[in-house]
């Protein structure tokens, strides 16, 4: 796709809504079984606390949700919390913001795929035991489709996250109309007993029963992820942007609350039983399930009772979630390459990554985040338990730090702003933005003192890193730049006395005698062929066969008793440098175009030590003259074409299409 053809790859917002709130509305099939399986550890009482814990998640979410609203319109470049926090805070907490959020993105993709992958083994028993393998595969297929293009990757998502929003919807519907009737079936495992671990055997009482609330508390929390994927893709919505992105911002927290609390409540009314160790915790007429009992997730227990005689119903509300867990990671897929672009501008990270691919994709930094991706799931064997763990530590981190960031904003316009209106505006702005600095701030301080030794701190490990590789980055790339913006009026304008070229020869063949005569045509002021000594006869070979064609330049031999080509031309290049440091010294390095991956393991080996090691030597310059292979010509289409120097050598010329009308009319 043309560059001038960006604009047609904008999102209207029934595009915008599947491609970047995919990720919160997939949580609603996890959130439910964290929440739950929390609860857990505390016997059956605990479940009847279940609905406030979601209320309390559900109240943070809408309040993020406002605070969003705020950024979306202050901030509408696409740099989302980085750039509110850099501008606001400093660089130095818009890289803890912009480390963060990384590390999220790639959570994202490892939890989402990991928790599908778990939901397509439930619903087809032979995947079990292979989540791991059928999430790496579905992380390189999902990278595929982003690699075609921001619009093609959200149109190809848009009908299975709409479905999915529908079937959770409609079975909700259907789960309250029957309780409604007094119709409401019991989930399959209702007859299940839930064993308390031992230090809960009095339920949730004293500091550890409050402790394992926060702990619901923060899992559910992991709904709030993916809100603010939409403050970093502002620019990929269509005109006009800021609006178009908080109205879908409404629309994802809506849906969202809904989808969330109907799940919760429906576990709750058809007592869905759900435990960390179903082996250990789970109990049936007095005994334990053992471990051949398969635990199905919070969604798949409700389906399969309301919609037990009619499983068309079943397996799509099974399918479309196991699918949405999926394509949640598209959000990931969708905000990772434009934060980790405008990074990169800002020499945080790799120029690779600043560059749009062929399909106006920031490709660079889709695999990037694919590779993550693959290693943590790879590393945590697709457990989803394992992976939330780390999940949400870094989402409100972004979250605090970009509500502080806000409120700066806000007070630092109110002492400019003289018009009333104006002013009204940005003071309720501003206590939006200060209800979710509190908000976010109580909630990270919960995620971190429960979630820290149960695998937070190896969220923290990697942003720390994260942060510290940023800072290096930024170092070298503006070290570099002061370097080579430096003018030195003696070295920069002092051209060199003379050029002494040197033309390395290992065989007397077409290759040689190219670089000679390109060498030749430069007309440097000193010009010599250089071999090295590896094999006295085949050096004497050399030279007569040298002298035989009087070839008018002087060929040199460079002894090397240790049989080494390197060294003995690396160091005679330091010594010409050391006897006229003025000079400028040129070799030439004859090399082979071959058009087969496996026939460059065969070619250029010498030649590419040796330009390793005379890149690093000041004052010379390399200079590959190319050799085409009949199997790069073939690859290339240039078969029937001649080479420079063919046509004064007599060489025959190539076949005429003369004879030929098709041919002659495609010349024409």
């Amino acid at each position: 796709m043309r560059s001038e053809r960006l604009g047609e790859t904008l999102l209207p917002k029934r595009i915008a809504l599947p491609v970047f709130a995919s990720d919160a509305l997939s949580s609603v099939a996890y959130a439910p079984d964290e929440i739950l399986l929390t609860l857990a550890a505390a016997g059956l009482t605990s479940y009847a606390l279940s609905p406030w814990v979601g209320v309390a998640v559900v109240f943070v979410m809408l309040i993020v949700v406002a605070s969003y609203r705020q950024n979306v319109h202050a901030y509408p470049s696409g740099g989302g919390d980085y750039e509110v926090a850099t501008t606001n805070l400093g660089p130095t907490a818009g890289i803890t913001v912009a480390s963060a959020l990384l590390v999220d993105y790639v959570l994202t993709v490892a939890v989402s795929i990991s928790s599908g992958s778990q939901y397509a083994a439930s619903a087809m028993p032979f995947l079990r035991g292979h989540e791991a393998l059928l999430a790496v595969g579905v992380v390189i297929l999902l990278t595929t489709i982003n690699l075609r293009g921001v619009r093609e990757s959200g149109t190809a998502f848009a009908i299975p996250t709409y479905v999915f929003m529908f079937s959770i919807l409609g079975m909700s519907a259907w789960g309250f109309i029957q309780y409604f009737f007094g119709n409401l079936p019991q989930a399959e495992s209702s007859d299940l007993t839930l064993i308390p671990e031992g230090q809960f055997n009095q339920g949730l009482v004293g500091l550890a029963g409050g402790f394992l609330l926060l702990r619901a508390f923060s899992s559910g929390c992991a709904a709030l992820t993916g809100v603010e994927a939409i403050s970093n893709g502002v620019p990929a919505f269509k005109v006009p942007k800021s609006r178009n992105a908080a109205t879908t911002l409404a629309l994802l927290g809506g849906i969202a609350v809904t989808m969330l609390m109907s799940c919760i409540v429906l576990a709750r009314l058809m007592h869905v039983r759900f435990a960390e160790f179903p082996s250990e915790q789970l109990f049936r007429n007095g005994h334990s399930v053992g471990d051949s009992y398969v635990q199905d997730p919070v969604i798949g227990q409700i389906a399969d009772a309301l919609f037990g005689g009619f499983k068309p119903a079943f397996y799509l509300v099974t399918f479309a979630t196991g699918l949405i867990l999926i394509l949640a990671a598209n959000t990931a897929f969708n905000g990772f390459p434009v934060l980790g672009s405008i990074l990169a501008r800002d020499d945080l990270l790799p120029r690779q990554l600043h560059t749009r691919g062929d399909r106006l994709a920031y490709s660079n930094g889709i695999v990037a985040l694919a590779v993550g991706a693959i290693l943590l799931i790879i590393a945590f064997d697709a457990q989803v338990t394992r992976l939330i763990q780390l999940y949400i530590v870094g989402v409100f981190i972004s979250f605090t730090v970009s509500q502080t960031g806000m409120v700066r904003h806000w007070t630092r316009l109110l002492k400019q702003e003289t018009d009333a209106a104006a002013r009204r505006r940005m003071q309720q702005s501003r206590v939006i933005n200060a209800i979710g600095l509190t908000i976010t701030g109580s909630v990270l301080v919960v995620v971190l003192i429960t979630k820290f030794t149960r695998g937070a701190y190896l969220a923290l490990l990697f942003m720390a890193l994260l942060f510290v590789l940023m800072l290096a980055i930024r170092k070298h790339y503006r070290s570099v730049r002061a370097e080579l913006a430096e003018e030195d009026d003696k070295k920069g304008r002092v051209l060199p006395s003379r050029v002494h070229a040197i033309v390395l020869v290992s065989k007397l063949h077409k290759p040689t005698l190219r670089a000679l005569a390109y060498a030749r045509a430069s007309r440097p002021s000193v010009l010599e062929a250089v071999t090295v000594d590896v094999d006295p006869d085949e050096t004497k070979r050399l030279q007569g066969e040298w002298e035989r064609r009087d070839i008018p330049v002087p060929l040199r031999a460079l002894d090397s008793p240790y049989r080494e080509i390197t060294r003995p031309v690396l160091d005679y290049v330091r010594s010409v440098r050391r006897e006229s440091p003025r000079d400028l010294v040129v070799v030439y390095v004859p090399e082979y175009v071959v058009g087969r991956w496996w026939e460059q393991l065969l070619h250029n080996q010498s030649a590419l030590r040796l330009k390793g090691g005379l890149h690093f030597m000041s004052g010379v310059i390399v200079a590959s003259v190319p050799w085409q292979l009949h199997s790069s010509r073939l690859r290339l289409g240039l078969e029937n074409q001649p080479a420079p120097g063919d046509v004064r050598r007599g060489a025959p010329p190539p076949p005429s299409d003369e004879g030929d009308p098709n041919k002659k009319e495609q010349n024409v």
